[in-house]
């Protein structure tokens, strides 16, 4: 199952929660078969949201897991992730199961407890897909 966190650098939230949240999901639950992939995406402060920028983010923040940049569109400032999956902003929790389809569309901080809850869900239905 992949936990997609979308972020963008100058997001509170991003910086407060979700992207620790998300480093200890990969931590965590990466032996148990959830991938964490991280997606900048970038729909406003164009200018300095630099590959460079985002490096130094990652590393001041100890992100581990993989992060991803979404595509810009022209003559948009929104990136073709953020629109094609209709994402109203940052922080947003996307989670996708072992059969390609998605379980979760959460926009701004998810509580850890309700993530864990989910988490558990996604993961018994896996191990057990015939719910027996």
């Amino acid at each position: 199952m992949v936990l997609l966190q979308v972020l963008q650098m100058p997001c509170p939230g991003c910086v407060s929660h979700a992207v620790p949240q998300a480093e200890r999901v990969h931590r965590e639950y990466a032996e148990l078969g959830v991938s964490v992939i991280g997606l900048h995406t970038v729909f406003e402060h164009h200018a300095v949201m630099m590959p460079v920028a985002l490096e130094a983010f990652l590393r001041k923040y100890r992100v581990t897991h993989p992060v991803g940049v979404d595509v810009a569109v022209a003559g948009t400032p929104i990136p073709a992730a953020m629109r094609r999956y209709g994402m109203q902003g940052t922080p947003t929790l996307i989670f996708i199961d072992r059969a390609g389809k998605l379980r979760l569309h959460e926009f701004e901080r998810m509580d850890d407890l309700r993530l864990g809850m989910m988490l558990g869900q996604l993961l018994t239905e896996s191990s057990n897909p015939d719910g027996l």
